[in-house]
Parts: structure tokens; sequence; C-alpha cells
């Protein structure tokens, strides 16, 4: 039985019926919009376009004549008679319309096709009514539908042909339907039905029979309707299932193309039922074991295997191991020796990889891969191949203000501390002496296998000047010649040889007070300095440019020959006197050493 609350709450546009009422009829089907009282005359009055009872003469070549009982009788068309039809022969009785009466040949013109139409109009409207369901075959395409024809032609506009409008409703030309009367028009004698709403009427009284018995966990079988880039929509039979792309294999699918096409039938797993929400979860993969139930067994920790590479991230790579299980090489457990900024420098979608599994999570299904594992680690022999004292020779890959680092080979680096590049000369960053790409040639001072450190000395190449010469080169108290090298705020770097410097503080510039070095001296001018003190520990040389009267004068004072104090800008000096005068400091924090590296 038809739900009739269903039916009123169905809506046809105004311009669907307007087509209707313009496009259902033939134009020889049209009649004159009287009543049906007039159109059909059971009495013996010749009324035009009345339906008369008539007897059949005779038949004469394409032409059946008719009496009705007027004074001449009446022709109609052989072709009037369908295949269904009792042929006619002399005596037979017929219905016919009164078309014309006494045309120029004075004969009256009868239609036998048109009486049958009025008749079966008048059987169909007596005996259907709005929301009863009917059936019929598809006549022809018209604007705006089909004609469809249930024994009169009736409209079947194109939106009501499906659930979901047809690329080409041609297609249903010459097929038998069923649909539901949607509007009756007795006075135009037009009948619009919908092929949809009568899908829609039998859907819903299917979804509650099956969300009634549905069950999760039972297989159902079940046809693709439509798909998104999420999954695919099957229908169950009344209701549609979600079948997510997740849900679709184990292994990993970029589309649920790659699965699954439009009215595919399919056997379903029901994973989850929503009768609330009218909402049923499908799965495919899940008809099957999944592959991560003896992964731990399959693929312990440590083991080696081969993988296809199938996604790159910014952090690593997912490798597949088989359909259904991935694992994830992190970008740090690429390489042993390449510093990888990407992974797409060592590995792209495609490519085949050794890895070694090193940590399965059971319950995430995610397993740890390494790359760099299945290789050896080169650090394994660096102890052995470079032990304290060896020279090596490496590329300069590197350079901070705290030293360098040497490539010794592909993944073993050195560092070469500032420190270590000169026994003389004060190094403020590395690239005071080096620079990217440089071939160095330095000697091994200490090996830290386990934090993977090598420590490389460039100095300990040559001997130390301080101990071959410098000591006895200089002495204190004598007058040298020296070029300015660097100027700062507590004094005058001088070199005085080839990378040995002295620092002429501030407070040994001049006789008088000092605010700004670079306003006594620029750098390269040529200076007379006097050698206030060597220290061969801290590796510093004291200068002063006071006269030796002024030097002797504090010595008098002081008991040993001392600078003139220093100004104070950030707090007192600090630190200690040695054999020629006062440690270089001031402000609350010491000079840097006038000697060595900076």
């Amino acid at each position: 039985m038809v739900d009739r609350h269903l039916f009123r709450e169905f809506v046809i546009t105004d311009e669907e019926l307007e087509s209707a009422f313009a496009s259902a009829l033939d134009e020889d089907e049209s009649l004159e919009e009287d009543s049906l009282d007039r159109i059909y005359n059971e009495g013996a009055t010749y009324d035009v376009n009345a339906i008369v009872d008539g007897t059949v003469i005779r038949v004469e070549g394409e032409e059946v004549l008719i009496d009705i009982g007027y004074k001449s009788e009446g022709i109609v068309p052989l072709d009037e008679w369908s295949d269904t039809d009792e042929a006619p022969v002399p005596g037979q009785k017929v219905a016919v319309l009164l078309e014309e009466i006494e045309d120029e040949f004075g004969l009256i013109l009868l239609s036998k096709r048109k009486a049958d139409r009025i008749r079966e109009w008048e059987k169909i409207i007596s005996t259907h009514k709005e929301g009863d369901v009917i059936a019929g075959t598809v006549v022809r395409k018209i604007k705006g539908g089909l004609l469809v024809n249930i024994g009169v032609n009736v409209f079947l506009p194109a939106s009501q042909v499906d659930i979901r409008r047809p690329p080409d409703i041609s297609e249903y030309i010459n097929k038998p339907i069923e649909c539901m009367i949607l509007k009756i028009d007795e006075a135009r004698r037009n009948i619009v039905v919908s092929r949809r709403r009568l899908i829609e009427v039998q859907r819903e009284t299917m979804k509650r029979e099956l969300l009634d018995q549905i069950i999760e966990g039972e297989i159902r079988k079940g046809v693709v309707k439509n798909i998104a880039d999420f999954g695919a929509f099957v229908d169950l039979g009344g209701i549609d299932g979600l079948l997510h792309i997740t849900d679709m294999s184990w292994g990993r699918i970029n589309h649920p193309t790659e699965m699954v096409k439009i009215d595919d039938e399919l056997e379903v797993k029901v994973l989850h039922v929503d009768r609330d929400r009218e909402k049923i979860a499908l799965g495919l993969k899940q008809k099957e074991k999944s592959p991560w139930d003896n992964v731990d067994g399959k693929y312990p920790v440590g083991t080696k295997a081969k993988g296809e590479v199938v996604n790159v991230m910014s952090y690593g790579a997912f490798v597949k191991l088989e359909d259904g299980i991935e694992g994830l090489v992190h970008i740090s457990e690429m390489s042993w020796t390449k510093r990888v900024n990407h992974p797409t420098e060592l590995v792209n979608p495609g490519d085949q990889v050794d890895v070694v599994v090193l940590g399965i999570n059971k319950d995430k299904q995610e397993i740890s891969l390494g790359m760099k594992q299945a290789q050896p680690n080169p650090w394994d022999a660096v102890a052995s191949k470079y032990p304290p004292g060896t020279i090596v020779d490496g590329t300069v890959r590197n350079l901070t203000n705290y030293g360098a680092f040497i490539e010794l080979e592909e993944g073993v680096d050195g560092l070469l501390h500032v420190s270590d590049m000169s026994w003389t000369r004060k190094i403020s960053h590395a690239n005071e002496m080096l620079k990217k790409g440089d071939r160095l040639r330095c000697q091994v001072i200490s090996v830290d296998e386990e934090r993977k450190r090598i420590a490389l000395g460039l100095k300990q190449l040559a001997e130390d000047p301080w101990e071959s010469h410098i000591m006895s080169k200089y002495q204190p108290g004598e007058t040298v010649i020296g070029k300015v090298t660097k100027i700062t705020n507590f004094g005058v770097f001088v070199e005085l040889e080839n990378e040995l410097e002295g620092l002429l503080h501030v407070s040994e510039l001049a006789e008088q007070k000092v605010e700004n070095p670079e306003t006594f001296v620029k750098v390269g001018q040529e200076l007379e300095v006097r050698i206030l003190r060597i220290d061969p520990v801290d590796r510093k040389i004291g200068l002063s440019r006071k006269s030796s009267s002024e030097i002797v004068a504090q010595a008098g004072e002081n008991k040993e020959p001392a600078a003139a104090p220093a100004p104070k800008p950030r707090g007192e000096l600090k630190g200690g006197t040695g054999a020629s005068g006062p440690l270089f400091s001031m402000g609350g924090e010491e000079a840097p050493a006038p000697a060595a590296a900076e």
C-alpha cells in the first residue's frame, strides 16, 4: 500500500508540469476541451467529437466503411486497427469518434483510434488516482522527459526517471517500467508520473526491513552506486553503506577507483550499524585475515628485509614489506655517512631498498625501519683506522667560530678547533685561516668512538715556536718594531713576527690616559714598542709605548715594573701581577691574551 503521507511530501516543479501539459499528447491526439458528457454521447444525436456506435459494412482497400445510422456511411482508415485488434469484418460492431459530418464528398469522417483513446482515458481515470502505481512502456523522448504508454500516453519528467538523473534518458525507450502517478488533470487529459518517487517509497520500506535485520560482522551483497575520494557507497538493498578507502585493502591505495567501479557487485562485511542515524560502515579487507596478526613473528626486531618505497615525506620514507605492511624509515636512520636534508636525496617512490626492523608496535600497526643498519657503520673502524698521532688529509666541509669540520672520508668528520690551528695566532673564527673546500693535512689528537668525534690539530704538525725561539729571542725591557693588526677597546694587537702577536694594552698606549685607541694608532701602522713581560704558560706577550723613565718610576713605586692603571668603565681591575706588570684585564673581565689565539 502506498504511503499517502510520503506522497503528499513529494514536490514537482511548475516548469515540469507545464512541460507535461504542453507535450504529453501528439497533435493528432488533440480534442476539443468539451466535457466528457458531451464527448461521449450515447443518444442518437450526431454531434462532432461524439463517440457513437457503428457497424462495419465492408472493407475497401485501406478504408473501412462504417454505418452509424446516419444518412451516409463513414470512413475509417484500416491502419487504425492495431495488431492486437480483431480485423474488421462486415457486421462487426465498433465504437468510433465522429470527427466531421458530410465533407466535400458527402461523407462523414470517423476515427476508431481516437475513440479507443478516449475510452481508455475514461477507464484510466476511473480506476486510478494520484499515488497509484502503474506499469507501462516508454514510447519516446520528448521535451523535458519521456512519454510512457499505460493505455494512454502519460508524461515522465526527466528528473523523475531515477534517484540520480541518468546522463541519457533515451536508454529507457521501448523498455517496460513502473511509475507512481503524481498528478491527474482531467480537464486537460494529462497524467504526470514518477519512477523516482516509486523507487524512493520502495527503498524506504526496504531500508526499514534492512535496518531491522542487518547484523554487525555478517557478509552482505551490494552494488556500488557512487564513488568519492574517501570511499564508495554500496547499495545493500534499500540503504547505502559506506565502504571507506581505508577498509578496502590491507595494502596502500590512492583512490577507491583502484579497487571498485560503479555497478560492481561486491560481497562486503558489515563493520558498524548506526540505526538512529541510518548509517552503515562496510569493509572489504576485513573479509581476509590481517597481515599484522603475525607481524612480530614474521619480522622480529633485527630482521633484514627488502621493501619498496611507497611514499616519501619530509621526515622519512614509508617502505612496503608486503601488501598491508608498511614501515617508516626515519630520515635519521637512512645513512651512516650522508647528511640527509630530505629523504628524496636518497630514495624515491618505487625504489627497492634493504632495511632492518628496528621496532614493532602491533597495537598501532607501526614498524620502525632503518636503511643505514643494513650497511656497515664506518665509525666501527674509526678507532683502529685513525689512532691519535695519525697524519690525515681531508676537505674543509664547514666553518664555525669555534673551529672547522674536516671530512676525512664519506660520513666521517673531524673537528679542528681554533685553539689547535696556530701556536701563536689568536683566531676568532675559522674563516680567518680556512675556506670551504680547502684540502688540509692535520694530525689526529683524539678519537671518541662512542660519541662519534675526532679531534684534529693543525699546529701540531709544526714545532712550537714558544719552545724553539720566542723565549730566547724576546726579553722584557727590549724595544722591538711591530705592525698593528687589530684594534679593540682594551688595547692594540701588534704583530712582532709572522703569526706572533703581543698586546699593547690601552693603559700602555701613551703617557696620558687614552679613551679611544684608534685616535693614536691605525691598523697596518708600524710601532716601536717595549716588551713588558713574556708569559710562556699562557703564551702571551705584554707591550708598552710608555717611556722607559715612566716604567722605571712605576718600578720604584711598586718595587717592580707596572703598567698605568687601566680605565674602569665596568668595574675594578682584577687579576694578578707578573714579572713585568699586571695581567691584562679591565672593567671586571680579563682582557684577551696579548699573544696567540683569540
